[in-house]
């Protein structure tokens, strides 16, 4: 597996909706991950909108150009720490 970083939201469904179209395999599974942070009145402002969507511009950019890790060597030594 390879891991890629992406931004979405999740509506009032529950369903998540990525921002931006995945250009990979079509009618492929996918496993997923959600991270959802703790809001707090001091982080709500560190998060603005230009962050986010420069740290999503990078991220993108290192999926497009196979600066990807494996999972496998994400989790590596998890149980060291």
């Amino acid at each position: 597996m390879k891991a890629i970083k992406v931004m979405a939201t999740i509506d009032k469904q529950g369903q998540l909706c990525v921002d931006e179209p995945l250009k990979l395999e079509q009618n492929i599974r996918v496993e997923v991950i959600v991270l959802i942070p703790e809001v707090t009145e001091s982080n709500k402002e560190e998060q603005s909108k230009e962050a986010i969507l420069a740290d999503f511009r990078q991220a993108w950019h290192e999926a497009m150009t196979g600066k990807t890790i494996p999972v496998a060597q994400i989790w590596e030594g998890i149980d060291d720490v």
